[in-house]
């Protein structure tokens, strides 16, 4: 499964719930502003860290890059451009956005 998170982990409880009721194995593309929480400032307190074991963790490249994130995701978070989202939705049978 694909879970897809747009919300900042300060803004909501999207993040968290996700983060809850994912399972090993599974992947995480953080959209929007939902890219804050895979930073190094902000990836332990957001679960991101942790998750990233778990999880295939990708962040969206242009959020990042719009956001002023670029060069700031925390190890295990992997950025992919459109084509790379693409891929993801394809790779993977069920996808859920988590509003």
């Amino acid at each position: 499964m694909l879970h897809i998170v747009n919300k900042s982990h300060a803004q909501t409880r999207s993040l968290e719930s996700c983060l809850r009721l994912s399972r090993p194995g599974q992947s995480l593309l953080l959209i929007e502003d939902a890219v804050y929480a895979a930073t190094r400032a902000a990836a332990a307190s957001s679960g991101i860290a942790e998750a990233a074991t778990r999880l295939k963790v990708y962040a969206l490249a242009p959020d990042v890059e719009a956001r002023g994130m670029a060069g700031k995701l925390v190890d295990g978070v992997t950025a992919v451009d459109y084509g790379g989202f693409v891929d993801l939705v394809v790779e993977h049978s069920t996808s859920q956005s988590w509003l």
